[in-house]
């Protein structure tokens, strides 16, 4: 329940309020921990030259990590075309 209070200036105020990408977020999050919790058994990788056994929840750890990297690093570069194209309009 959201409390609603009123400012000094007469204007309704609310607590926090997460955003939709916050909300979606910790559902991915919910959803990864009980993937990982239910799938304990140890895997075997091989990657190109490399060949070796780790537990399939690491493996999922880690690979979501990789994951959220690559999509952040492409959320900068986005963002970082749009700046140079708006001071290029200048």
């Amino acid at each position: 329940m959201v409390e609603r209070r009123e400012d000094s200036g007469g204007e309704e105020s609310r607590g926090f309020r997460p955003s939709g990408g916050a909300i979606a977020a910790l559902i991915g999050v919910v959803l990864l921990l009980i993937f990982v919790f239910q799938n304990t058994q140890d895997v075997r990788l091989e990657f190109l030259a490399w060949d070796f056994t780790w537990p399939l929840w690491l493996l999922v750890i880690v690979s979501a990590v990789i994951g959220a990297f690559i999509w952040f690093g492409f959320g900068v570069l986005r963002r970082h075309r749009r700046r140079k194209e708006r001071r290029a309009e200048r």
